[in-house]
């Protein structure tokens, strides 16, 4: 039985590369996989999917208007299963339509993403996978100190954390870097004395 699976992390602890390692693994036994990624991630061009470790493959482009049900439905290829990155831009309603083609069509669907932003505070999306996705695994990283790493912290071009703005801001290491909750609080207070 299908079920719909949402593996989060924070930035770094290497959730597009675990992605795309399952991409290869299902085309590796002949299956036939869908990847998708929301058009605003901007980062490493249309239609790739790229990790940090260098993997990368070609993805649909997902408009945050587009409904994934009505878009499934016209596949002229039999899909066996669907893989998301960047699963925190999907919209509610696009969530929604993932769980409708499980149950509907008895589709897998991994969706790989951060479950908040630079703020603490979850995306639209992750929050609605939280509320629903039968399966909910932390891929996890640590921060420097060793613990395990859980804020998304946003960075200045002096290195400072950033703790106001648009929550969406597509970057890499240039602009954020993972934390534990302890240090993120910590550096804070440093950077106002």
């Amino acid at each position: 039985m299908a079920k719909l699976y949402f593996k989060y992390g924070v930035m770094g602890s290497s959730k597009t590369a675990q992605a795309l390692i399952t991409k290869f693994n299902y085309e590796e036994r002949g299956m036939k996989v869908w990847l998708i990624k929301p058009q605003i991630d901007s980062r490493d061009g249309d239609g790739i999917v790229k990790s940090r470790a260098g993997l990368s493959a070609p993805a649909y482009v997902l408009p945050n208007t587009e409904n994934l049900y009505q878009s499934f439905g016209k596949v002229s290829d039999p899909v066996d299963v669907i893989i998301v990155d960047e699963s925190q831009f999907l919209s509610e309603d696009q969530v929604d339509q993932l769980s409708m083609i499980v149950i509907d069509y008895n589709v897998p669907v991994l969706c790989f993403g951060l479950r908040a932003d630079f703020r603490t505070k979850m995306f639209p999306g992750s929050k609605r996978l939280m509320e629903i996705a039968d399966s909910i695994t932390e891929i996890k990283t640590v921060c420097s100190c060793g613990r395990k790493a859980t804020v998304n912290v946003r960075l200045d071009g002096n290195g400072r954390i950033i703790t106001e703005g648009e929550q969406i801001l597509i970057g890499g290491n240039d602009k954020y870097t993972a934390m534990c909750y302890q240090c993120f609080i910590e550096k804070q207070k440093e950077q106002r004395r």
